[in-house]
């Protein structure tokens, strides 16, 4: 009997399903529409196209976007937040700071919970953990009934320095349990056991405002799976490219929060490590966004926070940076007249114009379309016909005439808007961090990637492009091959010297096992976890830190070792620091990982030599329309140079070959790019 694992992204606009035979390395891949309010029904739909049988799957992998939609559409609980007394005001305040110096009309973003919700008790402890003023239950019963008599869903329990001693949050969880046991609660040492109160406060918000519909999805999912006798347990994709349960999950939703991205990135590094790639920028070109991620010498790079919808989030996350400007978004002018792409997107439905389904905005995928780039016959392997004059009228009607222009001329303004934006993100993460994109291979995917990624790379001048196979589908498969992983930290200020040392390792042992005993029982038996441990270090007097790795081998003489390692990161990031200035040590941070077998990589199968399927006239830029040949990908061999101007076309995706450029297909299925006839 086959043992499948069948890992499922849930997009934007498309569900990606992706089966992965684990004997042969088989892959079959299946997509459909990701409906909002059906996406559950939508999920069984694509599964049920999959050539499976249900008794044959080991393993079901569930990357989702429902947590961070909830949060970007406002569509979370209704959540109330208990806190120190003297901090009800925290969320208001944030940083008090500008993101935006030159927007003098910014207005930062409304707290998820409104003043009237947020209710103060007596209770304080310090910094390093000592209890000043015990809790006082009575008051706390009192601040959540009238919390509950307001309609409140789920209440996040945050109260100053919980990261030094959670004590008092978990008296206040058992105290609320006892006269409210169906009520969800969050605390924020359990989400984030880091300092910087508004930070933790905002993630602990979040986490309780997407519960409960997060949890509703969950529910559902697992109800629409059983019907459909897929019994096995479903496993959630988390930020930080591990793999954690639905419990888990239902408890710490805020971690799933870039889950669908992670997926691509955790695939990217392990295709990487196969074709011996050791520095990568990922691209992925999704429906609405387009997310980047940069793998430096084989490692991906995280963070400890970023920021969703202008709040902030700590959680350990693939560092990722995402802008609106995917398949679905829209093209439009703003106030000054000025042309826009993005960051709106038509989603699903309607859709883009040529979907037919009622959307009436010009969006990138129709601009594509116009500019003969896509085949409205062959749209999802002739699933979709795409409608080419509905999208030449709402170029038309909407850009061009305002512009005073042609169409595919205006259809070329909105992809080179595109294209500016996607590369400017891309620098953003390697020129800005001291790092030289030149040095680098793109990592093209998404159902967007293939038509971007020759324009991308000749903007920042990179050299050679990887568009791995079923590219639409590869945030699925990278899924596919994920394992478990568990993140914790631990805050304690202190200047770095051999006793702060010594001390921070007794800590990361402490943390090791708690990390050890959340993993245990979910790999195979006497499977080992790999452990990593990892330090925020800051020169004294700067506010904001950087991670680095500690080296498992050292002691407590090895202070000197990790501040050198430091000085040296921060050099990169920020082109300076000094070796041998006073650092200070943050925080500890310890990852365990349940490591998962490598894939089994098929070789490819085709033999040749390959002609072209057809011509069509298609527009790469101001010079207009060329005639241009179109290869069916399945039906390249390996080696086989097919020279720009040219399409590469498979039922997901479609793969632009510029003049200039040449195309080839290398031994296990990757679409190679590179700049010259001959590559």
């Amino acid at each position: 009997m086959s043992q499948k694992v069948v890992a499922v992204d849930v997009g934007g606009t498309f569900i990606d399903l992706v089966s992965v035979d684990q004997q042969t390395g088989e892959i079959s891949i299946e997509k459909q529409l990701a409906t909002p309010d059906r996406l559950a029904e939508e999920l069984v739909t694509g599964l049920a196209r999959l050539p499976l049988d249900t008794a044959d799957v080991e393993r079901f992998l569930h990357g989702s976007t429902v947590a961070i939609n909830t949060l970007v559409q406002r569509r979370g609980a209704r959540v109330g937040l208990v806190t120190t007394r003297g901090f009800r005001d925290v969320l208001e305040l944030g940083r008090g700071n500008r993101p935006s110096i030159y927007d003098w009309v910014w207005v930062p973003p409304e707290p998820l919970v409104p003043r009237m919700l947020r209710r103060e008790v007596t209770e304080r402890s310090g910094p390093g953990g000592e209890e000043i003023v015990p809790l006082d239950l009575h008051g706390l019963v009192g601040e959540v009934e009238a919390l509950v008599a307001e309609g409140v869903e789920a209440i996040a329990i945050c109260f100053l320095h919980a990261y030094a001693n959670p004590k008092h949050e978990r008296e206040a969880a058992t105290e609320i349990a006892i006269h409210y046991p169906n009520l969800p609660l969050t605390l924020s040492s359990d989400v984030a056991a880091e300092w910087h109160e508004y930070e933790r406060t905002s993630s602990a918000v979040i986490n309780a405002y997407v519960m409960p519909p997060f949890a509703t999805y969950l529910a559902t999912l697992r109800a629409s799976l059983d019907d459909a006798g897929m019994t096995k347990p479903v496993a959630v994709m988390q930020s930080n490219g591990g793999l954690m349960t639905t419990e888990r999950a239902s408890e710490l939703p805020v971690r799933t929060l870039a889950s669908g991205p992670a997926g691509g990135v955790v695939g990217a590094e392990m295709l990487a490590r196969r074709s011996g790639h050791l520095d990568v920028i990922c691209a992925d070109v999704g429906g609405t966004t387009f997310d980047v991620a940069v793998i430096e010498r084989g490692r991906v790079q995280e963070r400890a926070e970023t920021e969703v919808d202008g709040l902030p989030v700590l959680a350990p996350t693939v560092d990722v940076v995402s802008i609106g400007a995917g398949g679905g978004s829209i093209a439009w002018f703003d106030d000054t007249d000025a042309l826009r792409v993005g960051p709106v997107s038509a989603g699903a439905r309607p859709g883009p114009a040529c979907f037919g389904m009622g959307g009436e905005e010009p969006t990138v995928t129709d601009c594509q379309l116009v500019l003969g780039r896509l085949d409205p016959e062959r749209f999802l392997g002739s699933r979709m016909r795409l409608d080419a004059a509905a999208a030449e009228r709402v170029v038309r009607q909407r850009l061009a005439t305002r512009l005073g222009m042609s169409s595919p001329d205006a259809a070329l303004g909105v992809l080179t808007i595109a294209e500016t934006a996607m590369a400017n993100s891309i620098h953003s993460m390697t020129v800005e961090r001291g790092l030289d994109p030149r040095d680098f291979t793109l990592y093209a995917y998404g159902g967007g990637g293939g038509l971007f990624a020759a324009s991308i790379a000749t903007e920042l001048s990179v050299g050679m492009i990887v568009i791995p196979r079923n590219p639409a589908n590869f945030s699925a498969w990278g899924l596919s091959a994920s394992t478990h992983r568990e993140d914790i930290s631990l805050t304690q200020v202190r200047r770095l010297d051999t006793d702060a040392m010594a001390a921070a390792l007794v800590e990361l042992a402490s943390l090791r096992d708690d990390v050890i005993r959340r993993l245990s029982g979910l790999g195979s038996p006497g499977q080992d976890i790999h452990i990593e441990g990892r330090a925020d270090l800051r020169f004294q007097g700067q506010e904001h830190t950087v991670t680095v790795e500690i080296d498992p081998r050292w002691d407590r003489n090895a202070a000197g070792a990790l501040a050198d390692r430091f000085a040296s990161r921060h050099r990169q990031l920020y082109g300076h620091g000094e070796s041998g200035a006073i650092v200070e040590l943050v925080a500890m941070r310890c990852r365990g990982v349940l490591p998962a077998p490598e894939p089994r990589w098929q070789a490819w199968p085709v033999e040749g030599p390959a002609r072209p399927r057809d011509e069509r006239s298609i527009i790469f830029g101001t010079e207009g329309p060329v005639h241009t040949d179109v290869y069916d990908r399945e039906t390249l061999p390996v080696d086989q140079r097919v020279v720009g101007p040219a399409v590469i076309e498979e039922w997901t995706s479609t793969t632009l070959i510029p003049p200039g450029w040449a195309a080839w297909i290398d031994a296990i299925g990757n679409l190679v790019l590179a700049q010259g006839s001959i590559g």
